[in-house]
């Protein structure tokens, strides 16, 4: 589980809630206590009063004995109210599908999540083979381009609020850098956070979370050497966040920073 903040107006009661909630994922057929307290590194007591309140609720659904957990009505409820409220996904799916199609690599945004990168919706290729990440999969901050873009794009009394950290501050500089340069920002070489995938990104201000999202568009290095990031991926991905932005009447990311 995440570290919480010390403060005393902090629930740490509903922040495990949460934590279990955020376990699920969307390929997941159920989950048991065991996996649950596994992904949540919540002790077992804990995760068993966890799930009988949100069962309770209608959170989580649990058929009997020996059956896994899975989200109930509750929880499907609230995600299908929030999906209909963030409508600039919905704006720019055809047209990230379509690049994604034209470029062999798979499309996704990326939100903020604590101390990591959640993945909220994806567009796979359609006639080719590339990775494939799911709705729901958390991806480190540091050393991921959608991390990279988020922070360099964040004030600095948010990104103070993540972290004191100065290599991520350093991190931070160089996707700065690099959005001023040429749009979009891509972690490569040994600060990857894993070797088997190369991904660009571009920011884009989310009102409705009061902070950037990242647009994002991998592959294996193989199919996406930096040369395609620099030539191709990455200005054809600035150009479909800026329409975006022009079409919700956003201003860029990077120019709220301060």
């Amino acid at each position: 589980m995440n570290s919480v903040p010390v403060d005393r107006k902090f629930a740490n009661t509903l922040a495990r809630g949460m934590a279990v909630l955020r376990a699920f994922r969307a390929s997941d057929s159920g989950l048991t206590h065991a996996q649950i307290a596994d992904r949540t590194g919540l002790p077992k007591p804990t995760v068993s009063r966890l799930t009988y309140t949100l069962c309770s609720l209608g959170y989580l659904s649990h058929g009997g004995r020996n059956d896994r957990f899975r989200l109930g009505p509750s929880a499907i409820a609230l995600g299908s109210v929030a999906s209909v409220a963030v409508n600039f996904l919905d704006l720019v799916s055809d047209a990230m599908q379509q690049l994604a199609d034209d470029t062999g690599t798979l499309g996704l945004v990326a939100v903020r999540d604590d101390a990591r990168m959640m993945l909220v919706r994806t567009w796979r290729p359609r006639n080719a083979s590339t990775i494939w990440l799911e709705p729901g999969h958390r991806i480190p901050i540091r050393g991921s381009s959608s991390g990279m873009a988020v922070v360099a794009s964040l004030s600095e009394e948010r990104f103070e609020q993540l972290t004191t950290d100065p290599d991520m501050r350093q991190f931070r500089s160089e996707g700065f850098k690099q959005l001023v340069a040429r749009g979009f920002a891509s972690s490569l070489g040994d600060a990857r956070y894993a070797n088997g995938v190369n991904a660009v990104s571009v920011p884009y201000f989310a009102e409705e979370f009061g902070e950037p999202v990242a647009f994002s568009m991998g592959a294996t290095p193989a199919d996406l050497p930096d040369a395609r990031i620099t030539t191709e991926v990455g200005p054809a991905l600035r150009d479909l966040v800026r329409a975006l932005e022009k079409r919700t009447g956003r201003k860029p990311a990077l120019s709220r920073r301060d």
